[in-house]
């Protein structure tokens, strides 16, 4: 029987190359994202092209009973969920000085971010715990721990994902679930279009040890890892996708 993955965000950038990854890997994928159905056929045809029955469901994640309700479509549909990629983030609408960041811009940011990622993993976790098994990926950033002070929203939210990682993978580990986080760097989706020419040269100033874009297909290759169960023996681990960004260089 094949496995289901479930991947919030799926219709577009990282979610998208992750959702071709796990589909040519012989998952079947439930896609949930806030995009009209009309607007995610191309993507929808090119999954089942790579051999996926594929779900679509539209929600807003930041809606506690949206990501139930989509658990629960998911379960009827394929009885079991295997994976859990949590790619789902927005940023900031408008970029500002921290010290302008309105209220509405962090509910906004946060709304996504921690609250929904929290009760999607909270939701698929109360699954996974009746099956005695399951893995759950968290894509953060290298906002996790890089400062931004045009976008605070933005890093704080994605701290959290990290200790969200933490305390899932200890709750969860006796279940035999496994929880895991990836860290993309600089990767090139409508996220960072704005602002291009800013990363442009930050990759010809030689920030990156790896001087080049990342693609959501890096990103992908790291959670086909995760998802196929190559690391048995680890929980609540950490990998960067970032070109190298994390290391510190003098």
């Amino acid at each position: 029987m094949k496995k289901t993955a479930i991947i919030t965000g799926g219709a577009g950038g990282i979610g998208f190359g992750t959702a071709k990854q796990l589909a040519a890997d012989g998952f079947n994928i439930a896609i949930f994202d806030i995009k009209e159905g009309s607007a995610v056929r191309e993507q929808i045809v090119q999954l089942n092209g790579l051999g996926s029955d594929t779900l679509y469901y539209r929600g807003d994640i930041a809606r506690v009973e949206d990501c139930y309700a989509f658990v629960d479509k998911v379960v009827e549909v394929y009885k079991k969920i295997d994976v859990l990629v949590n790619n789902s983030g927005v940023a900031p609408k408008v970029r500002a000085d921290m010290l302008d960041t309105t209220e509405e811009s962090l509910d906004f940011v946060f709304g996504v971010n921690i609250k929904g990622t929290f009760f999607m993993s909270q939701a698929v976790a109360r699954r996974m715990v009746g099956q005695n098994d399951g893995i759950i990926i968290n894509i953060s950033s290298i906002s996790a721990y890089t400062s931004s002070v045009n976008r605070p929203e933005y890093c704080i939210s994605k701290s959290a994902i990290s200790m969200m990682t933490t305390l899932f993978a200890d709750r969860l580990a006796a279940h035999g679930i496994r929880v895991y986080e990836i860290r993309p760097g600089i990767i090139r989706t409508e996220m960072t279009a704005p602002v291009i020419e800013k990363y442009n040269q930050m990759i010809a100033d030689g920030v990156f040890p790896i001087e080049r874009w990342g693609f959501p297909e890096d990103v992908a290759k790291a959670v086909s890892a995760f998802a196929g169960g190559a690391f048995p023996y680890s929980t609540g681990e950490i990998i960067n996708i970032d070109g190298g960004f994390h290391i510190r260089r003098l």
